[in-house]
């Protein structure tokens, strides 16, 4: 007899707290945990194609099992394992690739780190287990890692986790000095031995001099390396240069040294401005803020801050902190936090005590962002979050989070680098004995493996994926768009199909009563009244609907009949609503609602109406109250002005299939994809509906969903890449997605799109280029290429590239 088996999910980032990447080995550590207890069948993390979701997934015996012992299990595990193991994360200064990768070794090697990942933009990630280390003990290795790199032994000055890497004696500009340095006495070493008469020992001499000042840093992170038991490319430089010197080679190795830390320094510089420009987003806030307590007006630090605190913000002056507008009308500039080309104008709030209760759903007329700038008029604004929990700070800390994670050309790359320089040694050696099968001198062998190892150090390829993926990182967020890592960017780049949510998405989110049909005998005004009582209860887009719209139109009934009371509010996913109104009970849905509830059902007059209404592309609300059906409710949606715009651009980038998915009524979902241009739509979908379209999908081609983070999770969850609309106003959102566009506009995502695919093309591009200048130089090397052009080549494709990726910081949709 077959074994019955049932599957649950569950989403990694709040199971175990820490894990923002299913990469981390804390999902391995919960896979093998909770596979070996008793009734559990197996554990995996869920993949779109080959991507890797944010859940776990786990088969389990219900026979054993329950689901809820299921939940608890996995909660356990997921306790015990973040009790066990830590996530830490810190910034440097940023540097070329060679020197993170020392630094990352060294880290590795510290007792307790399981895990270490440095990016060339100073961002840091580290996983350890809690029983061997702590933050404090990975926090001064780092410290004492650093001061390697600090000869005039000044101490790094660390803020919120930051190591300021203060690299020698004339601060960041050191290495790029001590290059020119090298490059100086390489040039006068030359002129003197090959233009005047002079001892060939002041010659070598300045070239001495060279190979101090061109080694110095190439020596550091080498020896920092070896430390670590790491044979990277700045040991094959150190080999090939002193290979150069034995042959008294001595310009090809102090030219190979002077373009060799040349190239790092600039690459320092290239990643240097990348981070400068995410690093700008955290200049945006004032320091200070003028806050009204007491009765008074007193300037605090924005720190200092407190959750309903009010603060004044005069006209021209950057909002302090994120909240929303009490008093005042004004527009604000928030394109440094969303990117909106426009200033949004901004209202007080009607009702403090409901608006701080519902932040998160208030409209963006009343709701403001730290880092913003105030244009005309003085507002008065109370704070909802503190300085280290507002949008910016979040963005910041996600985006350099973002920077440690892998990319999958990335692990490619250090998968290749890692099995190709042992390789590139043992080449090495075995050309060493190459007299004892050619006729040529021991001498000639040596300088012909020295050339080799030159041509063969894949420093290109080292650079080349991480510095297109922090200048497309660094410049989504400067037009108000998160991208979370490299997987997500490199992942966006390859699609051709996008799924869309519909309600909030295509549409403005807020939809209009534009038809009221009461039911033989009864009258316009109770059945609004009733709609309108029970519609109070819930947030729903189209219950707030039915209460504006239909407060207004009871107001111009003039009635005089105050609203009844409604109490018990229950949702029937994707039907409707069910209340108590003056002791009967009340439904509220669509349709199918009242084919599945017990009662008398729809009559054929009311089902006329609905079929009506839905065929102009209304979605229909029916009202039953106790036994007697009021009426029915029409309203509609109206597609966003930029909906039919950004498909049409959308598919010049080259994306071929566009779906909508939605809840409403297939009619609605048909008029609502024919109005913006979209091909297929699909209507009727309950929330796991959608999980499974989207899954479809996914399996077919790969799909990207767009929607709102909240609602639309689940499915945003099950597709290759999440993207979320208006993040700025939810946190949720924030934390869901794979990319976040921080305003609510949908003219974004084809700047998303043309990012994301524009990263892709460099990263192949740089990668062509890398493997292919060592694909031309090893032959070419070994057939007797010399050192100098093939320094020369070698590094000017390490300094290509980097170009490269930087006209990424730059890209214009």
């Amino acid at each position: 007899m077959t074994q019955a088996i049932e599957k649950t999910r569950f989403t990694i980032r709040l199971l175990v707290p820490g894990v923002h990447s299913p990469d981390d080995r804390c999902t391995e550590r919960f896979i093998d945990l909770i596979a070996a207890k008793r009734g559990v069948d197996a554990a995996h993390v869920v993949t779109n194609g080959s991507e890797q979701t944010g859940e776990f997934c786990v088969h389990y015996d219900p026979d054993v099992l329950s689901l809820a012992d299921v939940r608890d299990l996995a909660g356990r595990v997921g306790m015990d394992l973040g009790q066990r193991y830590g996530h830490w994360y810190a910034e440097m200064e940023p540097m070329h690739a060679g020197r993170a990768s020392a630094v990352e070794t060294r880290l590795a090697s510290v007792s307790g780190v399981l895990e270490a990942v440095v990016s060339p933009d100073g961002a840091v990630r580290v996983e350890y287990d809690r029983q061997q280390t702590g933050e404090q003990d990975i926090d001064r290795s780092l410290d004492q890692i650093l001061d390697h790199w600090r000869p005039d032994g000044e101490a790094a000055k660390p803020c919120c986790h930051g190591h300021h890497d203060k690299p020698g004696l004339f601060g960041r500009q050191t290495e790029l000095l001590f290059a020119c340095l090298c490059g100086v006495c390489l040039l006068v070493g030359w002129l003197l031995a090959s233009f005047t008469a002079v001892s060939a020992t002041v010659a070598i001499g300045f070239y001495l001099a060279a190979f101090f000042f061109g080694g110095f840093y190439t020596a550091r992170e080498a020896f920092e390396k070896l430390r670590g038991g790491a044979f990277e490319i700045d040991f094959l430089m150190l080999v090939a240069a002193a290979g150069a010197a034995a042959l008294d080679a001595w310009a090809e190795g102090a030219l190979l040294l002077f373009l060799f830390s040349l190239g790092h320094s600039l690459e320092g510089y290239a990643m240097g401005r990348a981070k400068r420009a995410i690093e700008a987003l955290a200049e945006l806030t004032p320091s200070t803020a003028r806050v009204r307590r007491d009765g008074r007006e007193q300037e605090v630090s924005v720190d200092a801050l407190q959750v309903g605190d009010v603060v004044v913000v005069k006209p021209d002056e950057r909002v302090a902190a994120d909240g929303f507008v009490i008093a005042g009308q004004s527009s604000v500039d928030q394109a440094p936090i969303t990117g909106e080309s426009m200033p949004v104008d901004k209202h007080p709030v009607t009702d403090r005590k409901a608006a701080a209760d519902n932040a998160e759903l208030l409209a963006a007329e009343h709701r403001v962002y730290a880092g913003t700038i105030n244009q005309a008029g003085a507002i008065e604004i109370q704070v909802t979050k503190t300085a280290a929990e507002n949008t910016l700070a979040r963005v910041i800390t996600m985006v350099n989070e973002a920077e440690t994670r892998v990319s999958p050309t990335q692990k490619f790359t250090k998968r290749f680098q890692r099995v190709f320089v042992p390789t590139v040694l043992a080449t090495v050696v075995l050309l060493l004995f190459a007299p004892l099968v050619l006729q040529e001198s021991f001498g000639e062998s040596f300088y012909r493996a020295m050339a080799v190892l030159v041509a063969s150090s894949p420093c290109a390829l080292a650079i080349s994926t991480p510095s297109a993926v922090l200048s497309g990182v660094a410049r989504a967020a400067r037009g108000g768009i998160l991208i979370k890592g490299g997987g997500p960017l490199e992942s966006l780049g390859q699609l051709d199909a996008i799924a869309f949510d519909k309600t909030g998405t295509l549409t403005e989110g807020r939809p209009k009563i534009t038809d009221i049909q009461p039911a033989e005998g009864v009258e316009e005004s109770e059945l609004l009244r009733i709609a309108v009582a029970v519609e109070s209860l819930s947030n729903h887009p189209l219950a707030q609907a039915v209460v504006r719209d239909g407060r207004t139109r009871l107001d111009a009934l003039s009635t005089g009949q105050s609203l009844p009371t409604a109490q018990n509010l229950q949702s029937i996913t994707g039907r409707g609503v069910q209340a108590d109104v003056e002791a009967q009970t009340v439904l509220l849905g669509n349709e199918q609602l009242f084919a599945e509830v017990d009662g008398p059902q729809l009559p054929a007059a009311l089902r006329n109406a609905v079929n009506t209404l839905e065929s102009d592309g209304r979605t229909t609300m029916v009202v039953r109250y106790g036994d007697r059906f009021l009426g029915v409710i029409g309203l509609m949606d109206t597609p966003r002005d930029a909906a039919s715009r950004t498909i049409a651009r959308l598919r010049k980038l080259g994306i071929d299939r566009m779906i909508m998915i939605s809840g409403d009524n297939q009619q609605v979902a048909n008029a609502v994809a024919a109005a913006v241009g979209i091909d297929t739509a699909l209507g009727e979908l309950m929330p796991e509906d959608k999980v499974n379209e989207i899954k479809k999908l996914n399996r077919q081609s790969g799909v990207a969903m767009v929607g709102d983070g909240v609602n639309d999770a689940p499915a945003m969850a099950s597709a290759a890449v999440g993207i979320a609309m208006g993040a700025a106003g939810s946190d949720v959102a924030l934390e869901t997605a794979d990319v976040a566009l921080m305003a609510d506009e949908l003219d974004h995502l084809p700047l998303a799109i043309g990012l994301s695919r524009a990263t892709s093309r460099i990263i192949r591009q740089n990668l062509w280029i890398s493997l292919g200048m060592v694909v031309f130089l090893v032959p070419a090397t070994i057939l007797g290429l010399n050192i100098g052009p093939a320094v020369v080549l070698h590094e000017g494709s390490t300094l290509l590239v980097v170009c490269n990726a930087l006209r990424l910081l730059a890209y214009k949709p």
